[in-house]
């Protein structure tokens, strides 16, 4: 019997053994098959996946395009950003490694509040940059010093510099990082999440952001579990961005640039036929290396506080009254509708009335009887009250537009402002009272309320001199080296006219001549003296403030007698060589008093400038670009 039993327990444990053997080989079946299926049939995918653990993969910024002037001189290009970097795990305070930096660096040029910040947030092997924009020698101190300095690491990056700080800052504007609205507003670019990634805010380095801006480069760095970098395992550098070459000539710039001094002024030189914008100048300026390295906020407040704008290019965003400067607009709205010849005459004894109401010129004493040229080079206000009168505002509306008043010009810059043109219509729609004739009388002598800027004045400049072409300005004459016609509108080609006919405009240009070359001329002691370089233009003198009754029995104050706020804005256009033009010219003298005295040697010297440089007829960087080397300049 206990045989028996013994042969029963060895069946039951036969059995076990084998339900057991069973479960061991199904499970070692399964994990057999789970093996197969992760390092067989998904033995890519998890490589991947490892790998991608493994490695970090980081972002390159590229190097941003430079921007030159149109002989290739470098306006805005990149320099060394020599900076110290912390690591707070190799130091054992971060507190006493500020200090000992602060031995070799300006007091104010470390933000320990904003470093100490980061230390808490990030983790200890995470780098944290302390200082930028070092000066060499700067540098080379505390590398010599860095192992009493525990904790640091000296960097080397890049930064924008703008190589004649204030001269174009209007023009060329300035980076700066990337904010919440820019991701919002901008198109996805993964650059753009860089911690230290600039981009532009505001003139070229904003309207061509994008081809200045490059391709990323990617760097492949191992890490460990903790995401400590170990090595790098490759590195594919960026793209840099595309060069921008400017039409403005860096010589006459300067030129102009001093010449306007301290005064708040604006000025545009450009090419009568192609458009190009050899200079343009509004004053006072800013420097924007303050922004590409971060401006302070006692700078900032300096600059919004300025009563002068140093912030806002007046050439484009600046609304004036034009003045006289206007005269030829209606001079030649009268013409072309008919109502006037250029041998209409008008007696001017000082002012003429409307009703009750008198309107004055600006020679007390009057002009006498004066034809349309001489109207021109006298400027006298009754004669063009009752040209406009005889007109009417919606045709000089009309006649504005052709030579590009009153609407945005589509300059390469955020900004631009349009002006004003009125008519009756606008004054309804905006206003809800219909135009009076008197408001006629103030819009043809520039006044009321037209508004111009000094970028329209010299394209309204240019179609006058070029004989009624609709040139257009540009401030770009192409980008990486591609044509105008590629990369810009197709300034180059020839113009549209603009449909005034040459019998209406040689008289009202011939006026402009004697306006600095006649006897009588407004702008005669501001002519240029040198044969085959004449100029001619127009004076302009815009009120800002309406002489009361009162005053005009007393005695107007002379400009220098009034605050600087009260004192009327002066104005110059012109044009030369008279005989053979190509070069116009607009200034503006915010509260500068007389356009004769203030606005026209500016605008002569200017003119003068550019006609000795001569930068149209000077190598551009184009034809430099395709010289062969060792080729002579003859």
């Amino acid at each position: 019997m206990a045989n028996d039993q013994h042969k029963e327990k060895a069946k039951v444990f036969s059995r076990r053994s084998l339900m057991l053997g069973g479960a061991q080989a199904a499970l070692m079946s399964v994990l057999a098959g789970r093996l197969y299926y992760l390092q067989v049939l998904h033995s890519d995918e998890y490589t991947m996946l490892a790998d991608e653990n493994r490695m970090n993969i980081q972002l390159l910024a590229p190097l941003r395009g430079r921007v030159v002037d149109r002989f290739g001189v470098e306006i805005a290009s990149n320099r060394h950003n020599y900076r110290v970097i912390l690591i707070p795990e190799q130091t054992s305070s971060v507190e006493k490694t500020l200090d000992a930096l602060a031995q070799y660096v300006p007091p104010d040029s470390i933000d320990r509040e904003r470093v100490l910040k980061e230390v808490k947030k990030k983790r200890s092997f995470v780098p944290i940059p302390v200082v930028d924009n070092l000066t060499w020698d700067q540098f080379a101190q505390i590398n010599v010093n860095s192992p009493d300095i525990p904790g640091i690491q000296m960097d080397v990056g890049a930064t924008r510099d703008y190589h004649y700080g204030d001269l174009f800052s209007h023009l060329v504007g300035y980076v700066g990082a990337v904010s919440e609205k820019d991701l919002q507003n901008l198109e996805p670019d993964p650059l753009l999440e860089l911690p230290e990634f600039r981009i532009g805010k505001s003139g070229i380095e904003k309207y061509y952001d994008t081809a200045l801006r490059g391709k990323a480069g990617i760097s492949r760095l191992e890490a460990n579990a903790y995401g400590r970098t170990i090595r790098e395992l490759n590195r594919q550098e960026g793209i840099p961005g595309n060069d921008v070459i400017l039409t403005i000539d860096q010589q006459l710039q300067e030129f102009a640039a001093k010449r306007m001094g301290s005064e708040s002024a604006a000025a545009v030189i450009m090419d009568i036929h192609t458009g190009d914008i050899l200079s343009m100048v509004s004053v006072p300026a800013y420097d924007p290396n303050a922004f590409a390295r971060g401006i302070t906020s006692k700078e900032w407040k300096e600059l919004v506080s300025n009563s002068k704008r140093p912030l806002g290019n007046k050439a484009i965003g600046g609304q004036y009254p034009p003045g006289s400067t206007f005269k030829m607009v209606v001079a030649l709205a009268a013409l072309e509708a008919g109502v006037i010849t250029d041998s209409h005459q008008v007696y001017c004894k000082g002012h003429t009335n409307l009703g009750k109401h008198r309107f004055h010129c600006w020679k007390r004493g009057g002009h006498g009887k004066l034809n349309l040229e001489q109207a021109i080079a006298q400027s006298c206000d009754v004669y063009f009250y009752d040209i406009a009168r005889k007109v009417g505002v919606d045709r000089i509306a009309e006649m504005s537009h052709r030579f590009g008043l009153g609407e945005k010009l589509d300059i390469d810059l955020y900004g631009e402002k349009a002006g004003l043109i009125p008519t009756k219509d606008w004054k309804l729609a905006v206003q809800g009272v219909r135009w009076q004739v008197g408001e006629t009388y103030n819009v043809g002598i520039g006044q009321g309320f037209v508004l111009t800027t000094p970028l329209q004045l010299a394209v309204m400049t240019a179609r006058l001199a070029n004989g009624g072409k609709a040139v257009v300005p540009r401030l770009v004459r192409s980008i990486a080296g591609a044509s105008p016609d590629e990369t810009n509108r197709d300034s180059l080609a020839v113009a549209p006219d603009i449909g005034v006919s040459q019998a209406a405009m040689r008289p009202v240009l011939r006026g402009m001549n004697k306006v600095v070359n006649g006897k009588r001329g407004t702008a005669r002691a501001s002519k240029i003296s040198t044969k085959g370089w004449e100029m001619a233009g127009k004076t302009g003198t815009a009120q800002v403030r309406r002489i009361s009754k009162k005053e005009r029995i007393e005695g107007v104050r002379k400009s220098e007698e009034k605050p600087w706020e009260e004192r009327d804005h002066a104005l110059f256009v012109g044009y030369a060589p008279y005989n053979d033009p190509r070069y116009a010219v607009a200034v503006i003298i915010e509260h500068g008093g007389s356009g004769s005295k203030a606005a026209a040697p500016i605008a002569r010297d200017l003119l003068q400038e550019t006609l000795r440089l001569d930068p149209l007829r000077r190598p551009s960087l184009d034809v430099l670009a395709r010289r062969i080397p060792g080729e002579s300049d003859a």
